[in-house]
């Protein structure tokens, strides 16, 4: 699989457009920061297809800037806003409760990732026709484990079965990506995601059928 600038500016363009649907559809304000992920993942995959176009040292200036706008999605972003966007979904006071959670630590690795951000170099370049983004991260176990906490299993925690659904592809998509893409993680698994993004549009069309767990429906208040 070979990814390319038209690859990242075709998938930001089409996400942008689901993205505008979804945030049509959207009903209130508790439903706007989910259906904000597609538009989101399409300035991503936008600023990576702009990225393409530096290199090879064509713009080092702009290389560096699209590094860190695009490193700020990868590794800021996501971690703090999925959580968020899950928890302003849900209903069920004790799934809120561990949103709420799964929120804090979100938060907590999305923070220290701007920090290495802030203070370690990040550098992207083209690595087997593949952008890699190397960047030196210290407890980078318990960082991916939060990171995957915050970006994948806390939509696996929404009552909403769609949601959870787009969950469980999140993740293994990573799978997929680290098994095959290791080398260039960061990329392939934020292009991967963002295509599985389209899944957002799905909760807002059609009827809104929501899983039950435990014997309780979403918006029942059962604990």
């Amino acid at each position: 699989m070979c990814f390319s600038a038209q690859a990242s500016v075709t998938a930001g363009s089409v996400l942008l457009m689901v993205g505008a649907a979804t945030l049509r559809r959207a009903r209130g304000r508790a439903e706007l920061p989910y259906a904000g992920i597609p538009l989101l993942f399409g300035i991503q995959q936008l600023l990576e297809g702009a990225l393409w176009l530096t290199f090879p040292d064509r713009a080092p200036l702009l290389n560096t800037v699209l590094t860190h706008a695009y490193s700020f999605f990868s590794h800021v972003l996501w971690p703090i806003y999925v959580p968020l966007a899950a928890l302003a979904l849900e209903t069920v006071p004790w799934r809120r409760r561990v949103l709420i959670g799964i929120a804090l630590a979100g938060g907590a690795v999305g923070l220290y990732l701007l920090a290495t951000l802030l203070t370690q170099p990040i550098v992207a370049s083209v690595v087997g026709r593949h952008i890699a983004y190397e960047s030196p991260h210290f407890y980078a176990l318990a960082a991916m484990a939060l990171y995957l906490l915050g970006t994948c299993a806390s939509l696996m925690f929404s009552s909403h079965s769609r949601v959870v659904a787009f969950g469980v592809a999140a993740f293994a998509s990573a799978v997929v990506a680290y098994a095959f893409y290791a080398t260039w993680f960061i990329s392939v698994w934020c292009f991967f995601a963002g295509a599985l993004s389209v899944v957002v549009l799905l909760y807002f069309t059609g009827p809104r059928r929501h899983a039950q767990f435990g014997g309780a429906t979403p918006g029942s208040g059962a604990p």
